[in-house]
């Protein structure tokens, strides 16, 4: 029937039949630096997925009509600047009034005849500044090359559009692309 056996004897018997079940599906230590290596993959995958996404711009009739082209370019990825006849806007948000195609002189550094405008330099910077993380973070994978997606009224005067583009040279964005509606034949 039963075997005796020694206490010492059985403890040893015991000890490798615990070992024999217990090394089959239990895990001795986590690799953590596997487990980063997967997420940063995944975050890279994810930031190039938005920037590979289409510029989406929101056309309102009554303040912004761009002007007609028969070119079939289509626009980078960037920062979108649209000048309308009532105010400059960055990414959706309103940084500057526009009244009669011209910046309220409060808002510029050197007055009436200056072309720095204050707050669109301020609200570029601030995309700059994450645009560089950005390529930081995915190192150089998402490249900070300064363009800029220009959204312009065709009746905006060419002052304010030069005021835009010298106030965004300002803010590192000295790249920029003019965004025009593709004419229908």
């Amino acid at each position: 029937m039963a075997k005796d056996l020694s206490r010492k004897e059985a403890r040893r018997q015991l000890d490798k039949f615990k070992t024999k079940i217990g090394d089959a599906g239990e895990v001795g230590h986590l690799n953590i630096t596997a487990m980063m290596d997967m997420m940063s993959i995944l975050l890279v995958f994810m930031l190039k997925q938005f920037a590979v996404a289409q510029a989406s711009m929101n056309l309102d009739q009554g303040q912004l009509q761009l002007p007609k082209s028969s070119a079939d370019l289509k626009p980078p990825p960037s920062v979108n600047v649209t000048v309308t006849t009532s105010a400059i806007i960055v990414e959706g948000d309103a940084v500057a009034p526009v009244r009669a195609g011209a910046v309220d002189p409060s808002t510029k550094r050197d007055g009436a005849s200056g072309y720095y405008i204050t707050p669109l330099v301020e609200t570029l910077q601030k995309h700059a500044n994450r645009l560089k993380k950005l390529e930081v973070l995915t190192h150089g994978g998402s490249k900070f090359e300064g363009t800029m997606l220009m959204l312009v009224d065709r009746s905006i005067p060419y002052r304010l559009l030069t005021e835009v583009l010298y106030s965004a040279g300002q803010a590192e964005f000295r790249n920029y692309k003019l965004v025009v509606l593709s004419k229908a034949e």
